[in-house]
């Protein structure tokens, strides 16, 4: 019986680059993300990384920064800089918490609201464009696949026992020691 998705090998069993599917997928976020970053720079003057943390805060209502980036799946130092960035900008404004003014409560400022309120359809269509490749029956199997995806990616991340990079002292990654003859 011949195989009837000539794509499952290459998925399965990759030989190249482009067989791997985190490279195919991280492929379709830069040409679709692309669009969305040109729309960002150069209409609403922020960063992909700044609109990403006005989206989370505009879905999931004021956060502290520790939770807003793990929302954003951005690390604390990203995050910290696009919120410094955003509070510039008069985007997002930053509240101590009452009782404690270590703790501070980051909300978006009406002009964050009104900047999401007109990006985010943009944002929207450009994801309908990409998904007008597909059927309605294979966009809803395609959003349960991701969603299985992603919490396969989740449990291996928790297993995976890999040290992290110590980025707090320059180091973007270990070093590769190749093995001794």
């Amino acid at each position: 019986m011949p195989n009837a998705s000539p794509a499952l090998p290459r998925l399965t069993q990759p030989e190249t680059l482009d067989d791997l599917l985190l490279y195919r997928l991280s492929r379709l976020q830069a040409a679709a993300g692309g669009v969305v970053v040109r729309y960002c720079e150069g209409k609403f003057g922020i960063t992909r990384r700044e609109w990403r943390i006005l989206a989370v805060l505009a879905a999931r209502g004021p956060m502290g920064s520790s939770a807003l980036a793990e929302q954003a799946h951005l690390d604390r130092p990203r995050t910290s800089k696009a919120v410094t960035a955003l509070a510039g900008k008069k985007l997002v404004s930053r509240t101590s918490r009452a009782g404690d003014a270590r703790h501070i409560l980051l909300t978006l400022t009406p002009a964050g609201v009104a900047l999401h309120s007109e990006l985010f359809p943009l944002v929207s269509q450009i994801n309908g464009d990409v998904l007008a490749a597909l059927t309605t029956q294979e966009t809803a199997l395609l959003g349960d696949m991701l969603e299985r995806l992603q919490q396969r990616a989740n449990v291996m991340a928790e297993q995976s026992g890999l040290p992290l990079a110590d980025r707090r002292h320059g180091s973007s990654a270990r070093r590769y020691k190749p093995a001794a003859d």
